[in-house]
């Protein structure tokens, strides 16, 4: 071992000589410190997705927020059911500002009839928010379009890749909404995106003015196979989509929605959330 030791310094030493003085001065001492690169610059804000803790009650979710330093929650009705009334909605709103969270949306609430719909309406304006994050059948699209109308809200479609025939990605969400109010748009899912064979990129280059929340999550193939991962360790290019955001100038929530492990997900919800704010922070 301590042959292998001297080997090693002499090599160091003997490259350091070859390079010249001052790198024989940095063979033996730390780098100067050098000034950090200025940090990048993020309109989005970073948020959870509610349904990541579709197994854990309100105060698990809200303790795990608060030690991730996530400030925002889209809500579901596990957590504050769709009739709850005034007093359970305060005593909602009062838990999640003790942990320094605020719910930024309802859903994603599934839609399949008339009735649905209203309720939804009514149930965002009770809990006091302007997003609705929605699945309704393609019928129902007039009548959210003339709820949008009346509630002044922003509704956004979520989208469900291969498993499920509506809306499996952002062309179709667009194609059917592009005609609607424009404060009617998309809930782009990045990874079902990926999973029906499209780049999550380049439908946010294509539709970014009709992307009003957005579910991040990383996947492991671009097909139906594909299943959820930690960010970072999939086929989604993080990197790239972060500096798609910023090119288009995204303001909204980008949410993760951690769909692997769920019933024990908190390291890999933590190892997303760390790599995303890493990502993030790169200029």
């Amino acid at each position: 071992m301590k042959h292998s030791r001297r080997r090693f310094f002499k090599q160091g030493l003997a490259g350091a000589l070859l390079l010249g003085t001052g790198s024989v001065l940095k063979a033996g001492m730390p780098d100067p410190v050098k000034p950090k690169a200025p940090k990048a610059v993020n309109p989005f804000r970073l948020g959870m997705a509610g349904w990541t803790f579709t197994n854990f009650d309100l105060d698990t979710t809200l303790k795990t927020l608060q030690r991730l330093d996530v400030h925002y929650l889209c809500i579901k009705d596990f957590h504050l059911p769709l009739n709850s009334n005034a007093e359970q909605i305060k005593a909602f709103h009062e838990k999640c500002a003790a942990h320094g969270v605020t719910g930024y949306a309802v859903g994603p609430i599934y839609m399949r009839s008339e009735a649905e719909v209203n309720n939804a309406f009514e149930y965002a304006k009770r809990v006091g928010v302007k997003l609705v994050v929605g699945v309704p059948n393609l019928e129902l699209l007039p009548l959210v379009d003339k709820k949008v109308k009346e509630y002044d809200f922003h509704y956004a479609i979520h989208l469900h890749g291969p498993d499920i025939e509506l809306y499996p990605d952002a062309t179709d969400v667009w194609k059917n909404t592009k005609d609607l109010d424009p404060r009617i748009g998309m809930c782009l899912d990045i990874g079902h995106d990926l999973r029906n064979g499209c780049d999550p990129v380049a439908d946010l280059k294509k539709y970014h003015t009709r992307v009003f929340d957005i579910h991040i999550k990383d996947v492991t193939d671009s097909s139906k196979a594909g299943v959820a991962i930690e960010m970072g360790r999939g086929k989604i290019d993080i990197p790239a989509f972060v500096r798609m955001l910023r090119e288009v100038n995204y303001t909204g929530m980008c949410s993760l929605e951690y769909e692997k492990d769920m019933k024990d997900p908190f390291l890999g919800i933590a190892e997303s959330i760390g790599y995303f704010k890493a990502v993030s922070d790169m200029p």
